[in-house]
């Protein structure tokens, strides 16, 4: 059975920082984006064993990778950057073939669709909608707060993102971070994470609520499942960009993306 993550993800700060070593098994594989799917082994000094997707540097080095596949690599963490550096094939392992269905990159909803619609609870205790935001750009994502990989990476760059707008922009364009871990992500638990990093909160939203709920959305964006009570989940780490009208105009895979490609597209976005 696969393991799961239940906290995407002790803070990085909290962690080792560097290369680390893992071993895990290739659930989806991507060379078009410089992305994997892993159902890994525990990764000493940084995070317990869990399936999530990975950045990973060189896209040639995934050209002979198969899906069941058992692999080695190094992983560099170090507070900026989250990514494989190397990987290789475990030679004399047998392949694994009884993987789930519908749980890699081909599960994300495409662009061009509409975004579907949510009502969870912000940092504050109070309902917020996509709906509400329409108008709006929405710049989503999904972390939690008890993250120790790629989470604080990508919220603490969206902070550097959310400072570097162009005030016409910033003032079209909302930001929206939904919990993976609704059982311990509590409203007051998203605002320490969300002011520990320097959100501006008055145009970014972080949203819990009842599992079910959150569970529903996590499904309808294809990013991940929740599986158990405690809140365990197989996660992809992807975000989106919804425009005024709230249809899904980019999907950004992993985290390895230049500012100025987000100011580029949001731009798009709130001017039409």
């Amino acid at each position: 059975m696969i393991r799961l993550v239940v906290t995407l993800l002790v803070l990085l700060a909290g962690c080792g920082r560097g290369t680390h070593d893992g071993v895990g098994t290739v659930i989806d594989v991507r060379t078009d984006l410089h992305q994997i799917m892993l159902d890994h082994d525990p990764i000493v000094g940084l995070m317990p064993a869990m399936t999530m997707t990975f950045d990973v540097a060189n896209a040639a080095s995934l050209s002979d990778i198969r899906v069941g596949d058992r692999i080695r690599f190094d992983l560099l963490a170090d507070g900026e950057k989250f990514r494989i550096v190397s990987l290789a094939k475990i030679e004399g392992e047998q392949r694994v073939d009884n993987l789930p269905p519908g749980s890699g990159f081909d599960a994300v909803i495409p662009e061009e669709d509409k975004a579907p619609p949510f009502t969870l609870i912000d940092q504050d205790g109070n309902e917020r909608s996509l709906d509400a935001l329409r108008g709006s750009a929405v710049l989503l994502d999904f972390v939690y707060t008890q993250c120790n990989g790629p989470c604080p990476v990508s919220t603490s760059a969206r902070v550097q993102l959310q400072k570097s707008l162009p005030d016409d922009i910033r003032q079209r364009l909302h930001m929206v971070s939904i919990s993976l871990d609704p059982e311990r992500d509590t409203p007051d638990e998203m605002r320490r994470y969300a002011l520990e990093r320097g959100a501006d909160l008055a145009q970014w939203s972080f949203l819990t609520g009842d599992s079910d709920k959150v569970e529903s959305v996590l499904r309808s964006y294809g990013v991940g499942v929740v599986r158990e009570a405690g809140g365990n989940i197989q996660h992809v780490v992807v975000s989106f960009l919804i425009d005024p009208q709230g249809r899904i105009t980019r999907r950004y895979f992993g985290l390895d993306h230049d500012t100025s490609d987000y100011i580029r597209d949001l731009s798009a976005a709130v001017r039409g």
